[in-house]
């Protein structure tokens, strides 16, 4: 605080994103704060009728260069990194006036990056140089002010100022918090220009900012303790920004399995339904209704369904959540939307956890990195985005499938993408009808996606199969044309293809070669 308790506390205000400002100045107002601004920021409170001192009266100094230089000088420092007890005199001879509140968010480069005609030229008047400076300064001093980067911490610094003074506990969280927004913010600068000036599709040097929505039960097991994060850059888009409707907190495992089960049912497009269990589908399809959805993907595999996720691409009515706990026992129910008579039967069961989260396609699912840890690192890859509609499909049989079958082919290839390879799928109609996955020879996929059919009584003739990538022998070609599958979709590029395409001709099988490969180790 101030050097003397009887001063007036003061709060320096710049910020880009106006939200809760008014309000914010309105009640530091009323609890006897100087409010001091900047530029657009003063203007909005002069206008909202909240007393404001510019900046400029502060330091003495102009604004110049069209708002480039306006918070770089001592007056503003000398009074955001003053020291109780140590930097009174030199303050008192320079007449420097002590800050006790810096509430700064920055210039919105990511924003601006983000519109697809920004120039280069644009993107750098976007830099902010003052605020973080600013920021850094106040976070340094954390001992004795309070810095405040996000409006949602707003109402808890207001309130703790209504207290006295805010908690040192309070105060070390904004701090790293500062510090890990202004991190994140030369990061993001950086990825820019390295793109723009050096065309590097991966930087230097990479800084995540995530933020934490929630502490879980545990990790992958009980005696792991566990987090989930939002990348700072997101709103609600994804798992991480769910909002969870009823049901016991959520382990590691259930978000890992959700999001593998969210990323299948966007891919599906059309109504759909999928039910994940150990991050594989093991029963997907799509329907007039999700009440059909659901039904034809529960019959796929029912046994594995049971303690699985189930993921809907549209909104969960009452009639489908109530076929659910009648049927099974699920995990986690997750939806883009909760429908109210959905939430009176599923209160019903008060454990299953249920969450809303964005499914369909949306920005946040475009562009982003795919991230998996290793000890000492991490791996970094562009996300596998779906592709389907630029593949140029190559039929390399004597038979061609019919437009139904090439229908089915589709289907079964948009699940392989989100089954653990080694992956095969069958399918037909919309549905799936057996999965193999995760094995270490690609012939003991497509006996096992096999098996699971038989075991559930589907009948495997006359449907299509995909492999998440090329056969390495004709072997599973073989074991298909046992089952009676008719048309097979796969990437190619095997040095046995000619073997494989051999095969398919030698039963009578339609195959389609992508020429993309879909792993999902």
């Amino acid at each position: 605080m101030s050097p003397q308790n009887n001063q007036t506390r003061r709060a320096l205000i710049s910020v880009s994103d106006k939200t809760g400002l008014v309000s914010l100045a309105q009640a530091l107002t009323n609890l006897s704060f100087e409010i001091i601004s900047t530029g657009g920021t003063a203007q909005v409170l002069r206008e909202a009728g909240v007393p404001v001192r510019d900046v400029t009266e502060l330091t003495q100094f102009p604004e110049i260069m069209g708002g480039r230089v306006k918070t770089l000088h001592p007056s503003v420092y000398g009074g955001l990194l003053a020291r109780t007890g140590i930097d009174e005199a030199v303050t008192t001879e320079h007449n420097i006036e002590w800050i006790d509140l810096l509430v700064v968010n920055l210039y919105p480069f990511e924003s601006t990056i983000a519109h697809p005609d920004c120039t280069i030229k644009q993107a750098i008047e976007n830099i902010d140089i003052g605020g973080p400076a600013m920021l850094r300064a106040a976070a340094k001093n954390h001992s004795r002010l309070t810095v405040v980067v996000e409006p949602d911490d707003y109402q808890r610094v207001l309130d703790a100022f209504e207290n006295g003074e805010p908690p040192a506990e309070l105060r070390q969280e904004l701090a790293v918090k500062a510090f890990s927004h202004t991190g994140a913010y030369d990061e993001t600068i950086s990825n820019y220009l390295s793109r723009m000036y050096f065309q590097e599709s991966f930087p230097t040097s990479l800084v995540l900012r995530g933020i934490r929505t929630a502490n879980l039960r545990y990790g992958e097991n009980p005696h792991q303790k566990a987090a989930v994060y939002r990348l700072a850059k997101t709103a609600r888009s994804g798992v991480p920004g769910a909002i969870q409707i009823q049901g016991k907190p959520l382990s590691f495992n259930n978000l890992a399995d959700t999001d593998a089960a969210v990323q299948c049912a966007r891919a599906l497009g059309e109504c759909g339904c999928v039910i994940v269990k150990h991050a594989n589908p093991c029963g997907a399809a799509t329907a007039p209704t999700p009440l059909e959805a659901y039904e034809k993907a529960y019959r796929t595999d029912p046994t594995s369904a049971f303690g699985g996720i189930i993921a809907f691409n549209r909104a969960l009515d009452g009639e489908t959540a109530n076929a659910i706990i009648n049927q099974q026992l699920a995990d986690v129910i997750v939806a883009p939307q909760i429908c109210d008579d959905a939430r009176q039967v599923l209160d019903k069961k008060k454990n299953v956890r249920v969450l809303e989260v964005t499914v369909l396609e949306s920005e946040a699912g475009n562009g982003d990195w795919d991230l998996r840890s290793l000890e000492g690192g991490f791996l970094v890859q562009e996300r596998d985005l779906d592709r389907s509609q630029n593949i140029e499909l190559k039929i390399v049989t004597k038979r061609a499938p019919s437009d139904a079958k090439i229908k089915d082919l589709h289907f079964a290839w948009t699940i392989a993408k989100y089954v653990k390879s080694n992956a095969i799928v069958f399918a037909s109609k919309g549905g799936t009808l057996g999965v193999g996955a995760g094995q270490m020879s690609r012939v003991m996929s497509v006996r096992i996606a096999a098996m699971k059919a038989a075991d559930e009584g589907l009948n495997l003739a006359g449907a299509a199969m995909a492999s998440d990538a090329f056969f390495p022998f004709r072997d599973g070609i073989d074991i298909a044309a046992e089952h009676g599958i008719t048309c097979i979709i796969q990437p190619g590029g095997s040095v046995r293809d000619e073997e494989v395409i051999l095969a398919a001709d030698e039963h009578d099988i339609a195959m389609i070669l992508t020429g993309v490969r879909h792993f999902r180790h």
